[in-house]
């Protein structure tokens, strides 16, 4: 992994320009399903990328939650990718879109019980094990919450983690519009969160949409830059877990190139912050 801890994710919009330019980041995003023909022309520049950058897989389709288990086609095609591109990160989603081998073009939250600590424990202890190799998993952005959860999120995901061996992506935007639209702390959630497991985080834009009179909606749409209130919680995730390798992800309304490294510049910003804070 190189020094510099700052990434993108990177998009179809941005290969060739990114190829061209070969801008000061230590690495970059995939999202796994985009690249799982293993061919080509977005594949070859991404080989070209590869010879300059460090690669992280993150995925959207692998169901963790699922009841019905993993697809095992679909964990084929990552593990053949992974080959490929040697990525020294791979992370997943704490939610489940398959059931009845049908795709369900969202990622579907789960209550937080016993039965669901199970399910997602025997699945990412699969992965790992077809893997050979540890997966984060990534905190969701959720809308509401069930009646029947018997941890917090945070309760959960530290259970879930220690329980399989895996680590943690913290999205400290899915933090902060979960916590404002089921009504509790960001803050206190960061804080809650076991400081060894985080291993990446992800920085992202959000929309809100209002629902009623003086009641908002807080969406994670990936088509903004990212709000101050955001990189706030991002310096105090900094200061809980240290310096991690943290991305920029920017999926809707895509901007210019150099819009998004101008977003990109603001983590280092915040890192260096820390080290002054610390005496580093």
């Amino acid at each position: 992994m190189s020094q510099n801890l700052t990434g993108i994710g990177i998009r179809h919009k941005h290969l060739e320009e990114f190829v061209q330019q070969k801008p000061g980041l230590g690495w970059v995003e995939i999202h796994s399903e985009n690249f799982s023909s293993l061919g080509g022309l977005d594949f070859e520049i991404l080989l070209q990328i590869r010879k300059h950058y460090d690669v992280s897989m993150h995925g959207i389709g692998m169901s963790l939650g699922s009841a019905d288990g993993i697809d095992q086609e679909h964990l084929q095609q990552v593990k053949q990718l992974m080959s490929r591109i040697d990525p020294f990160l791979i992370s997943e989603h704490l939610s489940w879109n398959t059931t009845a081998n049908k795709f369900l073009p969202d990622l579907l939250p789960t209550p937080f019980n016993d039965e669901s600590l199970n399910i997602f424990a025997d699945n990412i202890s699969l992965v790992q094990d077809i893997l050979g190799q540890q997966i984060l998993i990534e905190n969701p952005s959720t809308y509401f919450e069930y009646n029947n959860s018997s941890y917090t999120e945070a309760e959960f995901l530290n259970l879930l983690c220690k329980k399989t061996g895996a680590g943690i992506l913290l999205d400290v935007n899915n933090i902060y519009i979960s916590g404002l639209n089921n009504n509790w702390s960001p803050e206190r959630y960061i804080n809650d969160i076991d400081q060894n497991l985080v291993k990446e985080m992800h920085l992202a834009g959000h929309s809100v949409k209002e629902i009623s009179a003086g009641n908002n909606l807080y969406i994670d749409s990936h088509d903004s830059k990212i709000c101050k209130e955001v990189w706030g919680l991002y310096q105090q995730a900094l200061s809980v877990f240290g310096k991690v390798p943290t991305l920029i992800e920017w999926d809707a309304n895509l901007p210019e190139l150099s819009v998004l490294l101008q977003e990109a510049a603001k983590i280092q910003v915040c890192m260096d912050k820390l080290g002054e804070e610390i005496g580093v």
